[in-house]
Order: structure tokens, then sequence, then C-alpha cells
């Protein structure tokens, strides 16, 4: 809080009497959810000092909760390892806490995903920031837009589409006119780049042990209910290795168990790594297998060689603009513009 002083005037222009008025600090909530969407929001309230923010991890305030009570969504961000992880990052770094947004009325909500937009936010200013990739438009896509089904039955696919933001930054020329295409309007789409993934030539500073290897980063997909043929994976990375030095990058949220023991049968071989820096293996490989991941555009912006299920052809055209990390200041800056 802080505090301006006005003196009233007479027409002779004598002072007459100082009148104290209090201000207070416009407040901002932040929604987390991963944690690439958790520390995105926490550069960009970096950015934001002079406010006074709050952070949440992401919730709902509707009829998820009942899936949320039984546990049947602890695969997704809205509970399970995802919550948590949330939870003791804004605990470690000092973060004001404010679960669900009910203890402040806001002026401003900041968040990395549409796909629910929650009842208390549903009249606030709110500003959308892409996370990185979203998933594939397939068959689930097309029937969520045709029967208004929820946004989210189609996951990451329908982002952008609930129109119900003021402003959507995104991370790249090509991201605008991908989201445009999808239905998304324009006039409230800007580009800024996006945090964690603006400034990729930083990663070529680093300590990981092994250079010049292929890396294959996992999924999470069996985790969320999706399908993968994880034998053919292995098998895909093998033949791209070619007999030379094969490493695995784990996904934080699969089940790291079974996932090293499929690869020790089908590739007794390979390095496993289920802990450590992606984006520093990233940097010291040659080439990178992905399935989807958003890690593959730290691939791109490197010049690997990288192999997904998406067209790359296509990635290439959308990758996040390379800034030097300015993104986040840049984003702070349309929230202040929707502030004032």
């Amino acid at each position: 809080m802080f505090t301006n002083y006005f003196q009233k005037v007479d027409l002779f222009g004598v002072k007459t009497k100082k009148t104290e008025i209090l201000t207070k600090k416009k407040k901002i909530l932040f929604i987390g959810g991963s944690m690439n969407q958790t520390t995105m929001m926490h550069q960009i309230a970096n950015q934001l000092k002079e406010y006074d923010y709050y952070f949440t991890p992401y919730y709902s305030d509707g009829k998820e909760l009942i899936g949320i009570k039984l546990g049947i969504l602890n695969n997704t961000v809205l509970g399970g390892v995802f919550r948590e992880r949330t939870e003791e990052y804004i605990d470690k770094h000092g973060l004001q806490l404010d679960y669900a947004g009910k203890n402040n009325d806001y002026d401003l909500v900041v968040t990395s995903s549409d796909l629910i937009i929650q009842k208390n936010i549903k009249r606030k200013k709110i500003v959308l920031v892409q996370e990185g990739m979203t998933d594939p438009q397939n068959w689930l896509y097309h029937l969520v837009k045709l029967l208004h089904l929820p946004r989210y039955t189609a996951s990451t696919s329908t982002t952008g589409l609930s129109n119900a933001y003021d402003v959507f930054c995104v991370a790249s020329e090509g991201y605008k006119e991908f989201f445009i295409k999808s239905g998304c309007n324009a006039d409230k789409i800007v580009v800024t780049g996006i945090p964690n993934f603006d400034n990729c030539a930083q990663y070529l500073n680093n300590d990981f042990p092994h250079k010049d290897y292929v890396l294959a980063c996992t999924s999470d997909m069996r985790e969320t209910l999706k399908f993968e043929n994880r034998k053919k994976f292995i098998n895909y990375a093998l033949n791209i290795a070619n007999g030379g030095q094969l490493i695995f990058k784990l996904h934080p949220n699969e089940d790291h168990g079974r996932a090293q023991r499929e690869i020790n049968k089908h590739a007794p071989d390979a390095l496993v790594y289920t802990v450590g820096n992606a984006e520093h293996m990233i940097a010291n490989c040659n080439t990178l297998i992905t399935i989807y991941s958003s890690v593959v555009y730290v691939g791109l912006a490197l010049g690997k060689k990288v192999y997904s299920r998406f067209n790359v052809d296509e990635l290439k055209k959308m990758v996040p603009i390379q800034n030097g990390g300015t993104s986040a200041k840049k984003i702070a800056d349309v929230c202040k513009r929707y502030l004032n």
C-alpha cells in the first residue's frame, strides 16, 4: 500500500488543507499447473513486483471437483504429483499462496491454460500464456468442437478456444497463424515469446558429461490415459542410433520403474536418466527423438536433427522466438496495460 498526498488550494492560491488518500496495490492471481507452467508464471510475476500477486495450483470450482475427490484426475494438473510439486515450488520460493483464488478480489488473472475457465475468474481480466506445444488435433478435437464438449476432453489441442481471455500471448508468428486457423480470435493474440523456450542458447553452457549421442525423451502418455507402444518407440530409437550411444530421458510424470524395465529389456546398452536437466541433455546431443513434447523446440532452436510424430517442417515454422529470455518482461508489459 502506498500513500498519495493532495492539498486543497483556494481561489487565491493559498494551501488550506491536507488530505490523505490511500491507494491499494492491484492484485494479480497466477494459476500454475505443471512445473513448466508454474515456472513460467513465476518468471512473469518477477517482472510485476510493484503489484500484490498470489499463486495457486491449477484448480476447478465446477463438476471436475468430483473427479478430484475420487482421485481419478490425479494424472492431470488438477491433482496428484502436479499439484504437489506446484505447492512445493510455491512454498520453496516463498510465494503467496491463495488456493483457487478464494481469499482476494483480483484485478487480473494470468494463466497458461484455458481448458477450464474457473467460475470465480470469468468476470476478471485474463491474460492467457501459451505453455508450449499443443496436442494433435485428432478426432477428439473435432468432436469437442462439434458437440461443444468440455475442452479438456481433447487435452491441450483446444488451447485458446475458450475466447474467455482478454489477450493470448503466444510463442511465435507461426503459432499465431496456427491458433487463428484453429478458431481463435486474431484480435486477441499477441506474439511475445514464452518463458522457458526463448533463450535456448543458454543451455549450451552445461556440465552434462556426455556428448554427440542420440537422445530419446519419453512421454507420460500412458499415465494420462493415452495409448503408446513403448516397445515400438524404443526400437525406433535404436534404429536411429544405429549402434551409436543412445540415452533415454524419462518423463518426470511417468512410471519410472516400468520404463526402466522396458528399456533394459529392449535396449540394454542404452543409458537411462530419470532426473536431470533435459535441456542440457538436448544441448549436448546430435539427434533428438520425441513423441509429442515441447522440448522438441529446444532441439530445433539449437539446430539438432529432430524426429517427432509432428511434421518437423511445420514445427520449424512454429519454433518460439529466441529473444534472449525477455518474453516474461514482454508478457508482464501486456499485463500492465490491462491493469492500468
